[in-house]
Parts: C-alpha cells; structure tokens; sequence
C-alpha cells in the first residue's frame, strides 16, 4: 500500500535530493510548474520530462523527453499525469532505479503502486511534496529537505 504514515512520507523527503518531474509544464499556471518551483527552491535537483518541451529550458533546467534520458540517477519520480499512464509510468520508474514514486493529487492507481512495491520502489500516492514539506516541517518532522549542512550553505 502506498506510504501514508507522516514518519514515511518525511523519510521519503530526508532521502531525496533528485528528483525527476514527470508531466513538467512551461505555463506557469499550471500546478506542475509551481511545484517544480518550489521544489528548486527547497534545494531538490529537479529533472524535467516531457516530449513537447525536451531540449529546451524550464526554469533553468534542461527539459528531458523520458526518464531513461536523465543522465543521472533518480531518488523520486513526481508525476503529473493522468493514472491510466501510471503502469506504463512504473515500468520506467523501475526501469531507472528510482528509489519513490510520488503521484499528486488525484492521480491513483492502486495495481500500479502494487507493482512499483514489489520492484522495491516507494509509493507516495495522491499528494503534493509542496503542500506535504511544509506541513512536515511545521510538524518538527522533516528540518531541512537536504539536511542542516546544506540548508546553511
């Protein structure tokens, strides 16, 4: 079952420093892209994807066309997309060595997190690390998502 407990989902944040933004957007009102802001911001190595917009910049960062073009490892997948993709989504999340996968709001799909579990990856399903984070951290549960060394730098 997806990680609901507030102490698995702040483990989930202490662990994270890359992440892969699945569904990223260039119009800023869309949510996708305030979370990507908001994740650069809180110090996370954000990773956009998306065909339409790969090659170019997005807040700074190169926009990539999948997962599997990301030249680095992966800690979480964030997606923005709709849940009938997640198994398909899962396949490439395993495929990269992901240690998460994190869907937001309103996308769930119970057999795809099912499959994501038993490949040994985390499932976060149904929430949004920009209202998550702060609330965790109003909590006393997480401090710093990149700890106290790197929040001073």
């Amino acid at each position: 079952m997806p990680l609901t407990a507030d102490t698995d989902i702040a483990g989930v944040h202490a662990r994270t420093r890359t992440i892969a933004l699945l569904g990223a957007s260039d119009n800023p009102a869309r949510p996708s892209h305030g979370v990507m802001r908001f994740l650069l911001a809180n110090g996370y190595q954000v990773y956009p994807v998306n065909p339409a917009l790969a090659g170019r910049q997005l807040l700074d960062r190169l926009v990539y066309p999948d997962l599997g073009a990301i030249p680095v490892g992966i800690d979480m997948v964030d997606v923005f997309r709709q849940a009938h993709y997640l198994q398909g989504i899962v396949s490439e999340v395993i495929a990269i060595g992901a240690k998460t996968l994190w869907t937001q709001l309103g996308v769930v799909d119970i057999a795809a997190a099912a499959t994501a579990e038993r490949a040994g990856v985390a499932v976060v399903m149904d929430r949004c690390p920009a209202i998550e984070l702060p609330r965790l951290q109003a909590a006393g549960l997480v401090r710093h998502p990149l700890g106290e060394a790197q929040a001073q730098n």
